[in-house]
């Protein structure tokens, strides 16, 4: 029943539907056959559509991480390079510190880097440069391509479920205003009727 003492069809589920429709109940209205139908419509994409949207998108999210990995793997490689300032700060892991490193073809290098925060001037760090000899980071690791897939699967599903629902939300309430409706028309017709005060 909703705030009008009126009883809302919306909050008939799918079962309680199929039992009417079982059993061939003439108390169900066209509206009641559209909604239970569009109902199972709506459910069967919930059921097809949520795993297979969030597997492709997973997947192509995972698939483009990966050729970013293989392309930056294939571009950048690790050298030992020497720290020539200290790393200070604090409330982060790694800061930027100076460094110097001598280049795959001899010539000496310097460059800006991050590296653990409290390293000494000094101290030998590994850091990923480029083909071009430009400190950059570290290129984008399997695990972290499987976690983007993850991430992006569910957040899909979510919003393929939350579409779902919504849908289905709104096509109740049009129907019940279409309901509501229908029986303000009738009870302003009958009413008269049966109160007695028909002219």
């Amino acid at each position: 029943m909703n705030s009008h003492g009126r009883p809302d069809a919306s909050g008939l589920d799918l079962c309680a539907y199929a039992r009417l429709w079982r059993v061939g109940n003439q108390l169900l209205r066209p509206c009641d056959r559209l909604q239970f139908r569009l109902s199972l419509l709506l459910l069967f994409v919930l059921v097809i559509g949520l795993p297979t949207a969030s597997l492709s998108a997973g997947l192509a999210a995972y698939r483009s991480e990966m050729h970013t990995a293989r392309a930056q793997a294939a571009e950048r490689h690790q050298v030992m390079a020497r720290l020539i300032t200290d790393s200070e700060g604090t409330g982060a892991a790694r800061q930027w510190a100076q460094v110097s490193w001598a280049d795959r073809d001899g010539p000496k290098r310097t460059g800006v880097a991050r590296v653990a925060t409290g390293t000494p001037k000094g101290t030998i760090v590994r850091i990923w440069v480029d083909h071009e000899g430009t400190v950059t980071e570290a290129p984008v690791r399997p695990a972290d391509a499987a976690a983007t897939g993850w991430i992006t699967g569910c957040v899909t599903a979510g919003a393929v479920f939350a579409m779902i629902t919504n849908a289905r939300a709104g096509l109740a309430h049009v129907l019940d205003c279409r309901r509501y409706a229908r029986w303000g028309a009738e009870w302003d017709r009958l009413e008269p009727q049966w109160s007695g005060r028909s002219p």
